[in-house]
């Protein structure tokens, strides 16, 4: 059952990854790096600051660094517990690829997909009491971790165990930070009732 699990995986990031152009390859190399989506980082961050207290936006920072740390580290483990070669690496479909850039790391699972939808599950939860259209932000970790498929670094199954790491993660340290907010008493600038 496994052994065909993987099987399909492989193909699959080999359709996915062939659905690529040459036209297109600079705007996914281009996606892929975390630093180049600043503009929305400051989005967000603005968002939180006009509708919560300074001290809650720096609980969060606190919080969402501590999840950052989490994320990253178990990511970790598993990667190198598990020790799945990336498709780059992988000599049984890396000559079926197209490859625009390498990794030395494990591939399984991914810390792209774990860390965007983690974060975007707790920012998720703190803002969609303020604004109504902030399920947009989900669109984020989809192209992020998207563009690990269209270069070959990850395979969909660890885009997609990743997600459910993340999404568990980013719920989990969102709860801590509800409980940070009662216990400290803190309230947000429209002098609501406790946060959460």
């Amino acid at each position: 059952m496994l052994d065909t699990l993987v099987q399909l995986d492989k193909e699959l990031l080999v359709y996915l990854n062939n659905l690529g152009m040459s036209f297109w390859d600079p705007f996914w190399l281009y996606i892929t790096k975390q630093l180049n989506w600043w503009p929305l980082f400051l989005v967000v961050f603005y968002a939180l600051y006009k509708k919560i207290s300074l001290k809650q936006l720096l609980l969060l920072v606190i919080v969402l660094a501590l999840f950052f740390v989490f994320t990253d580290q178990m990511t970790n483990l598993v990667k190198n517990t598990v020790q799945r070669l990336r498709p780059v690496n992988d000599p049984e479909i890396n000559e079926l690829l197209r490859i625009n850039i390498t990794r030395k790391s494990w591939s399984f699972f991914s810390g792209h997909a774990s860390n965007s939808s983690g974060a975007i599950v707790f920012i998720f939860m703190v803002l969609r009491k303020y604004y109504k259209h902030t399920f947009w932000l989900f669109l984020f970790p989809l192209i992020f971790a998207y563009s690990r498929i269209y270069l070959a670094l990850h395979f969909p199954g660890d885009i997609i165990c990743g997600y459910i790491f993340g999404c568990m993660s980013g719920y989990l340290f969102y709860r801590i930070f509800v409980y940070a907010n009662k216990r400290y008493h803190l309230v947000d600038k429209q002098k609501k009732n406790v946060f959460g």
